[in-house]
């Protein structure tokens, strides 16, 4: 080998070593173990759920029947008829949904009389899977009449069949077992008048048997337990900007949201055609998922629950100024609401909605301690209107929590604007949102390290990495951008004390925004990265926060490091989460200072996110493309050793 060739050999040689020394860094952390900071809050990382994407009725509400009471602006909509078929409404059994249907007799043996449902983008059975069937009947004749029951799958093929008698002339609620044969995702229920009278139906009504909690009126199960595999402390509910409606008349309105079911009016989704291209005409709310369930939900999952009132504004991105906004001196009947739904939530059985709410199955108060006020509101309009509700909640409820907002956007002249205004108005936490692009969450970690002591708390309570580039898939680059993002939230514990992930669901044939934390079908959920980033911080938020450097500063985006560390008191363990967004490994030891020196900790239970296409996703097809995973680290003299590879959210805990 010539001296020019061996010059070549070794520069390479160098070259291998200089590139593998470039992508296999060393850092040193450095653990303050003995100063236990800032209390993290129970509330610290939480759910918000809005009823956009279908997440609610033909989402998480488990009613399979579109437009049961056939109340509908459009009263057929979603149904299909078949023979004599008419709509009434004459002397109705519920007065706010007045319609029901009267199927009678063709006059022919061969013409059939009956009704289809088509369901949320098809109905999902699953084989031998029981479903209860039910509906509000009376004969018209004096004899008997009947009703044939079945499940069609795509096919046009019968998978379940049951009949019913209906025995009375009177208003009568009849129920009905069904088991199906087959799996089917795209099913339809169908009803035959199978007499040859008159028989007049309301509310027809399908909920698998198997429910979450088991609740008559319930809860899909796998996205229920879904969400309460989060562990959240806090539950927002029920929006977003359907709180506000497109217009007032179309605002959530709680207060038809209770009481019995069928007499539950449907509402005007604001999503419904807010979107051109993503129009969805067909979505309205039943009301089924309503205030009641969401407590009951709240309660379920140990979650704080968090509704949201009109503030008495419509949405004012849809509504020029001034339009669609109640008057500050007629605010009356918007601020008593606010009032009546602390006492529905709070109030004793003595009082006059404590008792509606034990009427409803919950003696026991729900013990609500936080109130949101207006949803993106902005202006001064808004800062005159909260004024009002504040006053008149602070005088009825001064132990209250109350939550402002800072407008829809993270920064910029509202911004500016409102957060001064919540501070003289004593508002207890402002609620800001951010959908942003990945460079803004990849810069945003320091966001709150400045941010005012002395308060109001910050409430996150709408974000999401919105990565343009792949149309917003919940990829991974999103998840990795937003749990180094949320190491910032969880440094700054003392000023934020609520953060949650928006859009909760997303029906993957009925979607209008993207990402969203859970997709699903008729059968079947994906829980995507961003599920699992914010599952893993909620299940690891600990008690206190803890100083965790690198060259006595916090880790927070210096060379693509970011991390944070808490102290659980209940489990007695230090809670490391290191994020790498860098594409090559990492050597991170992590000192722990201040320990007695015979204490020696242990290292298990630890986590990591890892994948090193940024781009890809999980799927319904693919649901466990990226879930967390076993992280390996070694202790040794009180000091944590992680080899970490790029792109990697890795958590780790150290026990006494």
């Amino acid at each position: 080998m010539n001296k020019r060739v061996k010059t070549l050999v070794l520069l390479f040689a160098l070259s291998i070593i200089s590139f593998q020394h470039a992508f296999s860094q060393n850092y040193e952390f450095v653990l303050d173990a003995k100063k236990k900071g800032a209390v993290v809050q129970s509330t610290m990382y939480g759910l918000f759920i809005e009823d956009i994407n279908f997440a609610a009725d033909g989402g998480l509400y488990a009613e399979l029947v579109k437009n049961r009471s056939f109340d509908f602006p459009q009263s057929l909509m979603g149904w299909n008829t078949f023979g004599k078929v008419d709509v009434k409404n004459n002397q109705p059994l519920f007065n706010r949904n007045p319609n029901y249907l009267v199927l009678s007799h063709s006059g022919h043996a061969h013409k059939h009389t009956g009704i289809e449902n088509e369901g949320y983008r098809g109905m999902g059975f699953q084989k031998d899977a029981s479903y209860r069937f039910s509906v509000w009947a009376k004969s018209l004749d004096t004899e008997n009449q009947k009703l044939r029951i079945e499940f069609i799958n795509s096919k046009n093929d019968i998978i379940a069949s049951a009949e019913l008698s209906v025995d009375s002339r009177d208003w009568k609620k009849y129920q009905v077992s069904l088991t199906s044969s087959a799996t089917e995702y795209k099913g339809r229920l169908r009803v035959f008048l199978a007499s040859k009278g008159s028989v007049a139906v309301e509310h027809v009504s399908l909920f698998p048997a198997e429910t979450y909690k088991g609740r008559e009126n319930g809860l899909r199960k796998d996205l229920a337990e879904a969400l309460n595999d989060v562990n959240p402390g806090v539950f927002r509910f029920p929006g977003g900007c359907i709180v506000e409606g497109t217009d007032l008349e179309t605002r959530y309105d709680w207060k038809k949201s209770i009481g019995p079911v069928e007499n539950r009016p449907v509402n005007e989704n604001r999503w419904h055609y807010t979107f051109a291209n993503r129009f969805f005409p067909d979505y309205y709310q039943s009301y089924g998922l309503g205030f009641y369930e969401y407590f009951l939900l709240s309660e379920d999952m140990g979650a704080e629950p968090l509704p949201i009132v009109n503030v008495g504004l419509a949405c004012q991105y849809q509504n020029e100024c001034c339009q669609a906004h109640v008057p500050v001196g007629e605010l009356d009947a918007y601020v008593q609401d606010a009032l009546d739904l602390i006492e529905f939530a709070n109030g004793d059985i003595n009082t006059t909605w404590g008792k509606v709410r034990a009427e409803m199955g919950h003696a026991a108060p729900f013990n609500l301690k936080f109130i949101g006020v207006g949803n993106e509101q902005w202006g001064e309009e808004y800062v005159e209107r909260l004024a009002v509700f504040t006053k008149a909640i602070r005088t009825k409820y001064p132990e209250m929590k109350i939550i402002g907002s800072s407008g829809p956007l993270a920064d910029g002249e509202q911004f500016n604007f409102l957060w001064p205004e919540m501070k003289k108005l004593k508002v207890d936490l402002v609620d800001e949102h951010y959908y942003k692009d990945p460079e803004w969450f990849k810069n945003s970690a320091t966001r709150y390290d400045k941010y005012d002591r002395k308060g109001p708390a910050v409430f996150a309570g709408e974000y999401a990495c919105h990565d343009h580039a792949s149309g917003k898939d919940n990829n991974f680059l999103s998840a990795l951008y937003e749990a180094a993002f949320m190491t910032g939230l969880e440094r700054n514990a003392d000023i934020v004390h609520m953060c949650t992930y928006a859009p909760l669901l997303a029906h993957v044939d009925a979607w209008q925004w993207k990402p969203d934390m859970i997709w699903f079908d008729n059968l079947s959920i994906v829980k995507t990265p961003n599920y699992y980033v914010q599952q893993l911080f909620a299940k690891n938020k600990g008690t206190n926060v803890l100083s965790l450097t690198m060259n006595k500063q916090p880790i927070a985006g210096d060379n693509g490091l970011y991390a944070s560390a808490v102290y659980d008191k209940m489990e007695k363990c230090y809670i490391v989460k290191i994020i790498n967004i860098n594409n090559g490994k990492i050597n991170v030891d992590v000192a722990l200072n201040g320990l007695p020196k015979d204490k020696k900790l242990t290292v298990s239970n630890s986590f990591m996110l890892q994948c090193d296409n940024l781009k890809l996703t999980n799927s319904l097809e693919n649901p466990n493309n990226i879930t967390p995973k076993p992280a390996s680290a070694v202790m040794n003299n009180n000091k944590l050793s992680v080899e970490m590879s790029g792109y990697t959210f890795g958590l780790y805990k150290l026990y006494e």
